[in-house]
């Protein structure tokens, strides 16, 4: 691949989102990545179960991934971040498809900004390939986020972060968590891509839920604690 001045590719079309403000003047933004083959409706049902008492007005921004063939699933076409060509999540790589789904999440970061939200007042979280996207984009960003919330992922591309993640998101607040019965992206390569970031000197948060693939009450009720730390 040609040496860019940017980690992600030229950006696409701007991504569909559903919005749901807690209150009006938002004066921070959670922007919220869905998992493969579905949209960004998934985690619009935790809007309400994430508040706490005298938060801020808070802008949450939920993209619908673009649509594509995915190999995994014999070719059908369905939303996802990139494409998933075999079980071994951490080989043949879709570089090209995430790196064109991180310019598109970075320019929904760009547009909060313009809107008159801070950077460190914007929390960047994912779910599965969400989160893998999550942890691309927050990682090279050139401008500090509040945290990164990454669940039930891991870290693509693990060998180019060292050279290309930015400096401004070295002290970014990572809070990653996993079921410990996941089939489809097992716990070992969660916990692995924890303990990477954190050699890399990367804070790292890391908590299991006793679940399969997918978000419990109790994983959110942490996630609520988290947001209402990082965004007081």
């Amino acid at each position: 691949m040609a040496t860019m001045s940017s980690p992600f590719l030229p950006e696409l079309a701007m991504l569909d989102c559903l919005e749901i403000e807690t209150a009006s003047d938002p004066t921070a933004a959670v922007i919220w990545l869905h998992g493969l083959g579905a949209d960004g409706h998934d985690f619009e049902p935790i809007v309400p179960q994430l508040a706490w008492p005298g938060q801020p007005a808070i802008r949450y921004v939920f993209p619908h991934a673009p649509t594509r063939p995915v190999t995994i699933n014999n070719g059908i076409v369905m939303r996802a971040w990139y494409d998933i060509t075999g079980f071994d999540l951490s080989q043949r790589e879709d570089e090209t498809g995430m790196r064109q789904s991180a310019g598109q999440v970075d320019e929904l970061i760009e547009r909060e900004i313009g809107r008159g939200i801070a950077p460190e007042r914007i929390v960047l979280a994912g779910f599965s390939q969400g989160g893998a996207v999550a942890l691309f984009t927050g990682l090279r960003r050139s401008r500090r986020l509040a945290a990164i919330i990454a669940l039930s992922t891991y870290l693509a591309l693990r060998e180019q972060v060292s050279s290309e993640a930015d400096p401004a998101n070295h002290g970014t607040p990572i809070w990653m968590a996993h079921g410990n019965m996941d089939p489809v992206v097992p716990i070992q390569l969660g916990e692995a891509s924890a303990n990477y970031l954190r050699s890399l000197g990367y804070e790292v948060s890391w908590e299991t839920y006793p679940i399969p693939h997918g978000v419990s009450p109790d994983e959110i009720d942490a996630i609520r604690r988290f947001l209402s730390t990082i965004l007081a």
